[in-house]
């Protein structure tokens, strides 16, 4: 529990010293996937199928000012040509979280018949997301996935809760909304729709 601590401290003051908001945002999206969850889970029977491997990502998808997509921001493992994926609003579990406003656990995403695939690469068989609230206004989440089945666990999300806390500071601190005002219809989207890819 220290080490974990300690990572998130210091993914913390890497996040108030970037140089900018998409920096910082990534710094914690890299400690999220570096450090979290259960990194033997890939050997556990039945957690990857054939021709799956063991990986993980992570990113914050923050709500586009015209609140009508979620946008890609600071990921670390995504494709590159997905490093602005846009899920549409209401899509798939990211919707799920803005309207609930809760923190979500799919420790094996095969047991849950909504799950939508949006990774352009491949299905991931675990994920988290967190909400990111600043002055109680949903901005936004960050999320982890893996491709092996139970790698996240209660403890994880406990964490990447904390994390979504630093994210949303950080955001706002860094002039997040000011850079997602210019920069929410890029050039470089790739936009889905709300049953994935």
């Amino acid at each position: 529990m220290a080490d974990l601590l300690t990572s998130l401290a210091e993914a913390g003051a890497a996040a108030n010293d970037a140089a900018g908001p998409e920096e910082a945002l990534h710094a914690l999206a890299r400690f999220c996937q570096a450090t979290l969850g259960d990194h033997a889970a890939h050997r556990r029977p039945g957690a990857l199928k054939e021709g799956e491997r063991d990986y993980r990502i992570s990113g914050c998808f923050l709500v586009t000012p015209d609140a009508r997509w979620h946008m890609l921001v600071g990921n670390v493992g995504f494709p590159p040509e997905q490093r602005r994926l846009m899920i549409p609003i209401e899509g798939g579990h990211p919707g799920r979280v803005m309207r609930s406003g809760q923190p979500l656990l799919l420790a094996n995403t095969d047991e849950d018949t909504a799950f939508r695939q949006y990774l352009k690469t491949s299905r991931m068989g675990s994920s988290a997301y967190a909400p990111m609230v600043w002055r109680g206004r949903f901005i936004g989440q960050i999320v982890m996935a893996a491709q092996a089945r139970w790698t996240y666990r209660a403890e994880d999300l406990a964490a990447l809760v904390l994390a979504s806390r630093l994210a949303a500071a950080a955001w706002i601190a860094q002039g997040g909304p000011e850079w997602l005002a210019a920069n929410a219809d890029p050039a470089d989207a790739w936009r889905v729709t709300p049953e994935g890819v």
